[in-house]
């Protein structure tokens, strides 16, 4: 009898690879979320004094009172605490240092050249079309400009071991010891007229700060509501008294004009900031788990977490498409290439957004194409690219032997034990041939005698296949065969 209940409730959340925490996910689709939205609100362009470039401005400079709005758009630190606990979690004992590295990072390897071949014959298109030299570099800027967050992120990665070894030996208080450098650091360049360039060494003190608390998330402490409680409080109190009593801008990003920016390079008060959005982060992880249970939830989660790269990358990409599209389309469309100095502006851009995100979509469609990489482990041993998995669809008497590994079951394996950022991909099921392939390469390995004849205890169920009581003439072609040829091979 069918439950009624079920029925009304609509149907499963489709799994998750098993040990993956889906809040982890959803932590960093909203953080890729409020980098794009962030960017895309407060970046502005508008027709240089001649009219034949463009520059960039920003309605924060016009409308200081927008400074709240990128206290909920500044996700760095979210992004930094995620990829600590995915580096933590991807930590292998005796894994070598570089094969690590490489499994770490094997997802950036084609996206990133893909950028730059895109940009450089765009950027000589700009020029010969009549932009000015300044404008072509104004634009070429703010798409590489991002690209300091993967920068630090990967030796950051790449110290991960040595970064889970001094908190497995300083604990919470290595944290403190970074607070307390980058304060230092800040101590010096404003009050003691240290040279400006010693700020720069709170990029790795700075953003090294959620990152190590991601690590330690993975080790299992910060598990408490009173530890997310102190990091909320404490680091909005902090955040508030060195805005307010010590100087520093309430925005939480930069500013063009402004003498002093949060962010380049961070100061104490985004360090502050990082630490409440933390606490955050950690009150909000039950919530999100039992709301991406949910059937429409997690789907959404998942191809976020998929295309992540690609938005980060390519986002940017598509605001200056539609701005440069439109300046040579058209002159003065409001909320695109008007001076953000209205509040109206900001109501014009919200209705661009939709823009955007279909330009971004188209593009990353494209990139996507290009900058596709090979799974991990496929270069190794090519054979196994042309072999396929299990799928729903196979019997459920037949299983592949234990010690064969897929590249899809390694890759599955890998991305639920590391909560491999970029990467939650569920495996596609397969067709007919496929399974067929499955079913000749059994029964040529049992005919070799390379894994002995198949005997004894019977195979247990394949999830996801066809129910083992259903009769063999009720199914499909390929599925009586494999019938019968493992009804042969358990004959003594």
């Amino acid at each position: 009898m069918l439950d009624v209940g079920s029925r009304l409730r609509g149907p499963a959340a489709p799994a998750a690879p098993a040990g993956r925490d889906r809040a982890v996910d959803a932590l960093r689709a909203f953080a890729i979320l409020g980098v794009v939205l962030g960017h895309w609100l407060v970046t502005a362009f508008v027709a240089t004094g001649d009219g034949d470039g463009l520059r960039v401005t920003s309605p924060l400079a016009a409308m200081p009172a927008l400074a709240p709005l990128t206290w909920v758009l500044q996700t760095l630190a979210v992004f930094f605490l995620v990829g600590g606990y995915a580096a933590g979690k991807g930590l292998r004992p005796d894994e070598p240092w570089g094969a690590r590295l490489r499994r770490r990072l094997a997802r950036l390897a084609r996206p990133l050249p893909v950028l730059l071949a895109a940009w450089v014959p765009a950027a000589a298109g700009l020029w010969w079309a009549g932009f000015p030299g300044d404008s072509v570099y104004t634009l070429v800027k703010l798409v590489l400009s991002p690209l300091w967050f993967l920068c630090v992120y990967v030796v950051l990665t790449a110290f991960t071991p040595a970064i889970a070894a001094v908190w497995k030996r300083l604990g919470i208080w290595g944290a403190v010891l970074l607070v307390g450098a980058t304060a230092a650091i800040d101590t010096g360049r404003f009050a003691l007229g240290a040279p400006g360039w010693t700020g720069w060494i709170t990029v790795l003190t700075g953003w090294l700060v959620p990152f190590y608390l991601g690590i330690a998330w993975a080790d299992g402490a910060l598990r408490s509501r009173r530890a997310g409680l102190v990091l909320l409080a404490g680091g909005a109190a902090a955040t508030a008294l060195l805005i307010l009593y010590a100087g520093y801008p309430a925005s939480m990003v930069g500013v063009p004009g402004a003498a002093t920016s949060n962010l380049s390079p961070p100061t104490l008060a985004a360090v502050a900031f990082g630490l409440a959005q933390t606490g955050l982060a950690l009150l909000l992880h039950g919530p999100l788990t039992r709301w991406t249970r949910r059937a429409r939830a997690w789907p959404v989660i998942a191809a976020a977490n998929r295309s992540a790269l690609t938005i980060f990358l390519w986002h940017q990409t598509a605001l200056m498409a539609v701005t440069v599209g439109a300046f040579l389309a058209a002159d003065g469309l409001p909320g695109l290439l008007t001076p953000p100095d209205r509040p109206g502006w900001v109501a014009a851009r919200l209705a661009w957004l939709p823009v955007f995100a279909l330009a971004l979509a188209g593009i990353g469609a494209l990139a996507h194409r290009f900058g596709r990489s090979r799974r991990p482990g496929a270069a190794a041993d090519p054979n196994l690219r042309h072999r396929p998995d299990i799928s729903r669809r196979t019997p459920r008497f037949w299983r592949p032997p234990e010690n064969r590994r897929t590249i899809s079951d390694g890759r599955k394996a890998d991305d639920a034990a590391t909560q491999d950022d970029l990467a939650a991909r569920p495996t596609a099921p397969t067709g007919p041939r496929l399974r067929r392939d499955h079913l000749r390469d059994h029964a040529d390995d049992r005919r070799d005698g390379a894994r002995g004849p198949v005997c004894g205890t019977r195979p247990g169920p394949v999830h996801g296949a066809l129910d083992a009581g259903r009769p063999v003439r009720g199914r499909a072609r390929g599925d009586r065969a494999g019938a019968q040829d493992g009804a042969a091979g358990r004959r003594p």
